[in-house]
């Protein structure tokens, strides 16, 4: 279950750049209305492991394209 199904990322095209989708996904966040805790919670989880683990934290957050 997504927690932000009305916020939608591309990430096509970023061609692997942790900083380019942390950055993509927090705007996203912030203008979908998520609160400053909420994307501080985002940003502890996507960087608390690999790159693929910051992937499958942000498919738990919004929908990727």
């Amino acid at each position: 279950m997504v927690k932000f199904p009305d916020v939608e990322v591309k990430l096509v095209g970023e061609d692997g750049n942790a900083f380019a989708i942390l950055g993509r996904v927090q705007k996203a966040l912030k203008r979908g209305g998520a609160s400053q805790e909420e994307v501080a919670e985002f940003m502890r989880e996507a960087t608390s492991g690999d790159y693929d683990n910051l992937l499958q934290v942000v498919m738990r957050w919004v929908e990727v394209e």
